[in-house]
């Protein structure tokens, strides 16, 4: 079984700065992806960014330049770190583990709340 415990969200004015993080512990195996997903109110869950465990990445068009994923393998926590936040950035960030070996599983963590408002 794995958990993903996140952190960092919060309250932010437009044009402000936030990093969230995300830490796995249990079964984690070496190959996989870790992500961020978020969803606001009234909207589905979309994703942010993506990055695999060889450090390759992927970003919604609607952050790129704006927001930046990495991951600390040693340490199974993926970060990402956000900048120029708008009010449509709002909404509940939620982390995400895949990972495959004879079946492909993916893991949620419990969500943080983003409020990007003046």
């Amino acid at each position: 079984q794995v958990q993903l415990v996140e952190s960092g969200g919060g309250l932010v004015q437009p044009g402000g700065s936030l990093r969230l993080s995300c830490a796995a512990s249990g079964s984690i195996f070496s190959i996989n992806v870790m992500g961020w997903y978020r969803q606001a109110p009234g909207k589905q869950r979309e994703l942010v960014a993506i990055i695999n465990s060889g450090g390759s990445t992927n970003y919604a068009d609607s952050v790129k330049g704006r927001f930046t994923i990495s991951r600390d393998n040693a340490k199974n926590t993926v970060y990402l770190e956000m900048n120029s936040l708008k009010p449509e950035d709002t909404a509940v960030y939620y982390c995400n583990l895949l990972q495959s070996r004879a079946t492909t599983t993916s893991y949620w963590g419990q969500g943080t709340q983003v409020t990007v408002s003046s």
